[in-house]
């Protein structure tokens, strides 16, 4: 099931081109009425615990969201599914910009997401219908974070271990529930050290991958200690053909996950051996 180490290229080549060659910036937002009654010590609790609290807490609904900017015009990358937490799994439907069929209807991209790989379906030319497209996600130079189109919510609630100046912003409504809004910066590099096991191969090559070892956030927790939504905004090297914003040949990308619908049931099957595709991708 792995992907040949000759081939490997061509794979990771098409993965990063779903991010990577349209990265931007974009703002992030926050209102609520600032109270004083949190510290920060609580605060940076808080958004610390609560990847040990969704570890915990089954399984959820899920929705992500990834702005960049293409030769000056942002674009979004949307996706929706389901994760079991216990299990660390998920499955998602992520819709490229662009990827239209002839009727005018977008082809999701079906990911699977396991603690060692990405299974892809839909995704990259001369990848035969059907076949799944299988990457190890700790070899990505961002470790997965957003290459393959979004932030599972294993690794985003696994980057707010590291989380430090962490400062309260007020209660607000999500999903008809009260959360406490947090806005702050972890360090992705302490992240890789105090993560799950199974996390921290990704986060450590993310470490290596992005510009600046530490990332800003907004998290967004409910009284049961769960993270809700959380926006993490990262900053990647330039690279060729890479359009971006910002000094220093960077570039950024703003990654949104929403969970909601706690306890629902969540199926995921991996393809088998016969159906993963093990010849060249063709970037896009």
């Amino acid at each position: 099931m792995v992907v040949k180490r000759g081939r490997k290229a061509g794979v990771l080549a098409a993965c990063a081109g779903v991010v990577l060659a349209t990265l931007t910036a974009a703002g992030c937002s926050g209102k609520g009425a600032v109270a004083a009654d949190v510290s920060a010590a609580e605060a940076r609790a808080a958004v610390r615990e609560a990847a040990g609290v969704l570890a915990r807490s089954g399984t959820s609904r899920a929705r992500t969201a990834v702005e960049m900017n293409s030769g000056g015009t942002r674009v979004t990358i949307r996706g929706s599914g389901v994760f079991d937490y216990g299990r660390r799994t998920g499955r998602l439907e992520v819709v490229l910009p662009g990827e239209a069929t002839e009727d005018g209807e977008r082809r999701p991209i079906v990911e699977l997401i396991t603690p060692d790989a990405l299974y892809m379906r839909n995704r990259g030319a001369g990848v035969p219908d059907g076949k799944w497209v299988r990457v190890d996600t700790a070899g990505l130079p961002d470790g997965n974070l957003v290459t393959g189109g979004a932030t599972d919510p294993i690794s985003a609630a696994e980057l707010l271990r590291g989380a430090r100046s962490v400062s309260f912003r007020g209660e607000e409504r999500l999903h008809g529930e009260k959360v406490r809004h947090y806005r702050g910066t972890t360090d992705i590099v302490v992240a890789a050290g105090a993560a799950d096991p199974r996390s921290r191969r990704h986060l450590a090559a993310a470490a290596e991958g992005l510009s600046h070892r530490t990332v800003p956030f907004d998290a967004y927790v409910d009284a049961r200690g769960r993270l809700r939504k959380v926006r993490h905004r990262f900053t990647f090297p330039a690279t060729a053909g890479t359009s971006g914003r910002g000094r220093g040949g960077e570039v950024s990308v703003v990654s949104t996950t929403t969970l909601y619908g706690f306890g629902v049931p969540v199926e995921v099957g991996l393809p088998e051996p016969g159906d993963i595709y093990t010849g060249r991708v063709a970037a896009p």
